[in-house]
Formats: structure tokens, sequence, C-alpha cells
């Protein structure tokens, strides 16, 4: 290749110098050839440096044009310290110089040094110009510096910037990052001259605030104004359609598109991929996916983000593979998707395979980690993820949602309320997904006193009147035994059409035996014009099947198809069949089975079993167990109900055979427990529990509560207790169960007159039923116990089930 320097006049380059030869003439040749061969030189830094040691040889280093073109070569090349050192060899730089420093350090990210270069230009008094502040500006905007670029925004508007049209949309894209989108618009409005780029950045705003319509409406005035759009234009329209979710719209858009001659555009079909895969149309996306004649690794990702999100994780594997497959080197983002998709499957396998793979990718960060504690999370793998997330130095209220969210899943509640606790004490605030979440644990323990807690949150928050949010109120007030307070919650929200409220409210008179408010509440729910969905007959059925409306429920069964062309499902069976067991209508029962359009599942003999316990159905109670076992041979629940109809037909030798079967298998009885909440601390008990520092204090409350319990008129029901032992030792037993123990720690701990709340995680046996109608009689307090099934209000010697449970 020859010299870059070969048209010098019969001289060595080296020693060349025109001002000193007199070669003054050939000046303007001379800086014409350097700056040709710095065009020609951009992708060489040591060519730049080559022509830049000749610019200075030759005495020219006091060219400022020369020195804008030799800046602006080394910052194409990421050279910004060369680029630094030609522009600070200049007292006074004018302003294309600066610009092109400016210029420079923004195009590298250098945002701070951007900012801080356009603060000493200021200082000293230099020339700003537009050009200057559309490069601060974007540095403010991607730097999240509001009060700077608020503070350009003010000088732009004194000096009358405003109305340049590069001006303009830059203020309009800052203006649009930080919400403002009002006085963006005043902007827009006040310029004279817009070009394509304003209009982008407009459009782009309003689609950024999910202002879809508006932008719609300013796209057609575009048109009006003879302005044709650009890929950019479309990119943020297509957004705007994934936003709405109009497939119609979309469909009419990808027309346009396709009018416009950006058929081939890899941004514009890419971001297509993306908004048919956000409408869940997929065949469109993979056929737009396919037909692309190029596809960057943005195209894939976006391809495979839409599997994942639409269900489709085992495609989203398959196009993984073809990308490695393809020579594509895949990114971040592409191992987030796929952890994502772990997660949604549990797949917890392939999830440790992609931890290590993105560690020895790539280094640690916050959308990573999060990811990863989402996915050992949603897997059961709590030691993980807590693990993965003490170990991360950067938090973000996703991150401790992630965490939250998977602790409550798992059961573990009052950690995922201690960790709020420590979130808070951060100063992280919480987003609507973590006080959800957070209600939801309050559910489960029955903690009235922290779920109007979390309710607080979610006020102050403003979520109140999200319907998320007050789903999850509704729920978790009835959940406590404040049924009032769920109603109050619902009313509040009524008017919104979203079926999943109309639901909670259904599904929580259900629980509290009120069949005749929830039947009342669908009537109701029909003539406001909300289509009932599945889970509304499901609620209904059991709110039905625990109030006795037998002929109410099967009516509603037959009408789902017949009125709202819902095809019943084996779960719709299944609360039938309980309906029918619990009333004791075994041959109706047994006639549904037997017609019903699908082999019937474990629910579904399941809830018949139920019934047959109840009921005494010896027989047909051990057909039915039978016939579970061979569908679900680990199912110890199965063994215990077998075993307890034996127990109660006193047939001990069966019952220690089905005790040795669960042996065999390695199968336990779930133990049960009672919670209850006193002051900040919810207690737990078991069965015959003496580990508690009041054990001693309960034990003898209890022996006086049995006295006067007896002398009121009770009689043990020892036939609850399925074991062969004395009938002293039955009673004895009976005595030890856990909501026993737990009203009685909560009478010696609460003040007289309070309610009382237990939380029990089985079902409630006869003989504690009818013993706590008697104590709540005696000490002249309302009982309230949560069991498996439904809400058990005692008061006065009696309970809102009408003992029909």
């Amino acid at each position: 290749m020859p010299s870059p320097f070969h048209f010098i006049p019969n001289k060595s380059f080296s020693t060349y110098n025109p001002l000193k030869d007199g070669q003054f003439n050939h000046l303007p040749i001379i800086i014409d050839k350097f700056l040709s061969l710095l065009q020609g030189s951009s992708k060489n830094l040591n060519w730049v440096k080559s022509i830049h040691a000749q610019v200075f040889t030759n005495s020219l280093s006091n060219d400022q044009f020369m020195a804008t073109k030799l800046v602006k070569a080394y910052s194409d090349l990421g050279s910004l310290e060369a680029a630094r050192y030609v522009f600070d060899q200049f007292l006074q730089p004018k302003g294309l110089l600066c610009n092109a420093m400016l210029g420079g350090y923004l195009q590298n990210g250098q945002h701070r040094e951007t900012l801080d270069l356009f603060g000493l230009m200021r200082f000293r008094n230099l020339e700003v110009n537009s050009c200057s502040c559309t490069f601060a500006l974007k540095a403010c905007a991607s730097s999240l510096n509001y009060e700077m670029g608020m503070d350009i925004i003010r000088s732009a508007v004194e000096k009358g910037m405003e109305k340049n049209r590069f001006v303009g949309s830059s203020m309009i894209s800052f203006l649009v990052r930080f919400d403002k989108i009002g006085v963006a618009q005043r902007v827009f409005d006040g310029m004279p001259d817009r070009d394509v780029v304003c209009w982008n950045s407009i459009i782009g705003g309003y689609v950024q605030a999910g202002c879809f319509d508006v932008a719609f409406e300013l796209f057609f005035e575009m048109h009006s104004s003879r302005t044709k759009p650009s890929p950019i234009t479309m990119t943020s329209l297509i957004q705007a359609c994934g936003g709405i979710g109009d497939l119609k719209l979309g469909k009419c858009l990808h027309g346009c598109v396709l009018g416009l001659g950006m058929s081939n555009d890899i941004l514009v079909l890419t971001s297509f991929v993306d908004m048919y895969c956000k409408i869940g149309d997929m065949d469109s996306a993979r056929q737009v996916f396919q037909k692309m004649p190029t596809r960057n690794l943005v195209s894939w990702n976006a391809m495979i983000s839409g599997c994942v999100r639409n269900g489709l994780v085992g495609e989203s594997f398959d196009l993984f593979h073809k990308l490695v497959r393809s020579g594509c080197r895949f990114d971040l983002a592409t191992i987030v998707s796929l952890l994502q998709g772990c997660s949604k499957t549990a797949n917890l396998e392939i999830g440790k395979i992609l931890h290590g793979c993105a560690i020895r990718s790539f280094d640690s960060n916050l959308i990573l980690s999060t990811a990863i504690v989402d996915l050992y999370s949603k897997c059961g793998s709590l030691k993980q993820a807590t693990y993965v997330f003490n170990r991360m130095k950067d938090r973000n209220v996703i991150t401790w949602t992630a965490m939250l969210v998977g602790l409550a899943q798992n059961g573990h509640a009052e950690d995922a309320l201690t960790l709020f606790a420590q979130m808070q004490e951060e100063g992280i605030a919480a987003n609507s997904v973590t006080l959800v979440s957070l209600v939801h644990c309050c559910s489960h323990l029955g903690s009235l006193k922290r779920g109007r807690s979390i309710h607080a949150h979610v006020f102050r928050s403003g979520f109140a009147f999200d319907v998320v949010s007050m789903t999850a109120l509704v729920d978790m007030y009835a959940k406590c035994g404040k049924i009032n307070l769920a109603e109050r919650i619902f009313s509040n929200g009524s008017i919104s059409k979203d079926v999943v409220l109309w639901n909670s409210m259904i599904t929580g008179y259900g629980m509290h035996g009120q069949g005749y408010q929830a039947v009342s509440i669908y009537h109701k729910m029909m003539e406001e014009g909300i289509k009932p969905n599945q889970t509304t007959f499901l609620s209904l059925l059991s709110a039905c099947s625990h109030s006795k409306l037998v002929e109410q429920g099967i009516s509603l069964f037959y009408s789902m198809e017949r009125d709202h062309n819902i095809r019943p499902t084996e779960k719709h069976y299944a609360c039938l069949v309980d309906l029918l067991s619990r009333a004791g209508r075994f041959k109706e029962a047994q006639a549904l089975i037997e017609k019903m359009p699908f082999q019937p599942d474990t629910a579904v003999l399941e809830a018949l079993l139920s019934g047959c316990r109840t009921h005494k159905e010896i027989d047909l109670g051990i057909q039915t167990a039978d016939k579970l076992l061979s569908l679900d041979p680990m199912n110890p629940g199965i063994y215990i109900m077998l075993s307890n109809i034996y127990g109660e037909a006193r047939r001990w030798e069966k019952v220690e055979y089905i005790r040795s079967l669960m042996r065999k298998h390695g199968l336990k009885k779930t133990p049960g427990y009672s919670l209850i909440e006193v002051g900040n601390q919810v207690h737990a008990f078991f069965a015959g529990d003496d580990s508690h520092p009041k054990w001693e204090e309960i034990h003898h409350f209890l022996g006086s509560l049995r006295s006067a319990a007896e002398a009121s008129g009770y009689v043990p029901d020892t036939s609850c207790v399925l074991r062969d032992v004395d009938k002293q030792m039955k009673v004895r037993l009976l005595w030890g169960h856990s909501e026993r123990l737990a009203i009685a720690f909560g009478l010696l701990t609460t003040a007289a007159g309070s309610l009382i709340r237990i939380t029990k995680n089985l079902r409630v046996c006869r003989d504690c039923h009818i013993v706590s109608k008697y104590i709540s009689k005696i000490v002249n307090r309302e009982i309230i116990v949560r069991d498996a099934n439904r809400f058990h209000h005692f008061s006065n010697g009696g309970c809102s089930c009408g003992d029909y449970w």
C-alpha cells in the first residue's frame, strides 16, 4: 500500500515544512489532502496518529478546522484521550471544535464528561450554540440528570433556541424521558419547522407515556403535514399496537409499512415480531421472523422472549439452538429470557445450566441476578435463591419482590413479611406486585393485624383502587374472617368490569358459608353485563356445597354450557360431586361420574370419598379409595382418608394395614397445626404440643374449660379418635388437638370480650366443632376458626355453618 503522504512535493515528509520553505501557496492544498486522508482513515487508529504527527510537524496544529476533524476521527475510533489532547491545545476553542469534543464524548457513552465539558464552556463564556445544547440534553437524558437538563432548557429558551428543530427534538426527548409529556407537547406546538425527527420524538414520547391513541392522532397529523414517516416512526406505532393489544390495528399498520417500502427494514420487522408476540399471535410472529432477509441478535431475542411470554418455552430453546448454530453470539438478554422460561416451567436442571453459562460468559448484573433469584424461588430452591440474593451488591424493587414472592409461594409467609421489614429499612419502595404478594402472605397466616398494615401501605402507595390490589385485599379480609371489610373493599371497586374481582367476593362468601349472598352477587354480576368465566362457577358451586344449596348448585352447573357456552371441566364436575356427596345423594353423584365426558380424575373421586367418610358409607368409600390409589398411589391424603373410614367402622386391622402401606411407601400424614395472632406475633400449635413457653398455663386452663363444658352438657365424641385405645386416652387426645391449644392460648393472652381468630391447616374434627360451640358460650367470646374448607364463626353456643361442613 502506498504511503498516505506520497503527495508531498520532492521532500522527505519528516522534514517538510511549508511555512519554513515558503510554500504558503501549497497550504490550502495540503490541508485539503490531510482532510481527505482523515476521512479515508476512519477505521485505522495508527493512520490517524500518523496524520496527526504530520499535522504537528507541518505547523498545522493551530488550525481549528483541522483539529475538529482530528477530534472527530479519534472519537470515532474510541480514542477519547487523544481527542481531548487535541482539543486542549486551544485556549479559546471555537464552537465547531467544542461540539466535536462534546459529540465524541456522547457517542462513546461518556455522559458525565459531556456535561463537564458543557459546563466548562459556559463557565469560560465559549460559544454555546444549538448543537452544543442538543448534545448536552441527550447526555442529561441518558444519565437521568433532570436538574441540569431543565437548566439547559431554560437557557435555550432564553436564547430562543427552542424553535430550532434539533434543539426542540432534544428538548422533547428529554422531557418525555421524565414523563413531562405536557411540557413536551408545548415545545412541539411552538416549533415552526418540524422535520421527521421532531415528529418521532413527540410520537415516541406519547407511546412511552402509554397514550397510544394520542400517538396515532399525531401520526395522522404528521401525514397531513406531508412529512414522510421513517422506520423510527413506524417502530413507535408498532410498539403502541403491542401496548393496546389490537391485532386488527397491528395488521393495518403492517400493510402501511409494506406500502412505505420498509418491508426489509430489520428494525421495523423486529418490532413486528415483538408486537405479534405481545398480542399473542404467534403464527404471525413466526411468519415475519422466518421471512426476514437478515436477522440480528435483537430479532432473535424478540422471538425467543415472545415464545417464553406465550408459554412456548420448548420452542424458545429450539430457537436458541438455531441461534448458536447460525454463528451469532447470544447476549445477556437471551440468557435472561431463557431463565424466565425455566422459571415458568420450574425446570431447575436447565436453569442451573444457564446459571453456570451466565457466570462464565457475563459479569454479575442486576437484571441477570434478579432472573436467577426468581428461577430458584419459583423452583422451590430457596436456599440457592437466598444465597444469590444475599451476594447481590445492588438490589432493586424487582429483586426484592422476586425473593418475597418466592418465600410466600413456598409457604414461608412469616419470612416474607420479615424480609419486607428489611426492605423498608433499606429504603426500597414497594411496587404493586410486592404489596399484593404480602397481602397473600397475611391471607395465608390469617394475620389480620399485619394485613391491615399492608393495606395501609397499598393505600399510601397509590394502589388502593388497582383491581389486582383490591382483589387480593378482598381475599385477605375474607380469609382473616372479616367478610364485612371484604364487602367494603369490593363495593369500592364493584364498578370495575373485572371478573376476577367479582369472583374473589363470591369465593369469600362461599368460604364463610354464605351461599345465598354468593348466588345473589352472581345475579348482580349478570345484571352489570359482566361475563362469568370458569372460575366464577367453581366459586359458586363451592359456595352452594358449603351452604346446602344443592338444587341451586345443580341449576348453576347445567347453566354453564346452556347459557354461557362454558364447557364444564373436571374441576366443575368434582365440585358438583362434592355438592351431592356432602348432601348424602350418592346415587346421583355416582350417576354423574358415570356420564362424565371423561374418565374421573383424583379430584372427582376425592370429593366422593370425602362424602363417604362424612356419611359413613364404608363400602362405597373403600371402592372409591381403591380407584384413587390406582390413579395416585403416592398421595398420603388418600391413605389417611381410607384409614379414617376403616377407623370409624372400628376395623382396626385394616387401619393398621393401611398405615403399614404408608410406611412401606415412605408416606407421612401432614401434621395438623393451628395459628393464632397475638400482638405482633403469629403462634403455631401442633396436636399434643408442649413446646410453647406457656404450655403449663395452657393445659391447666384447658382443664378448667373441659370441666365447664362438661357441666354445660358437653359429651366427648370419641369416634373422632381413630386409634385403638381406651376411652380415657381418646378424650385426652381430643383435648390435645391444635385448635383447642390455640383457643386456650388466645383466651389467656387477649382482652376479655375480644375476638379469637384461629387458622387451621386441616378440617376441624366433629368433637372440636362441638366443644368450640360450648366454649364460645362459656367465655362469652366469638371464636372464628378457618379450617382447610371454610370458616366457622362460633358464638353463644352456635356455629355459622349450621353444623353442615
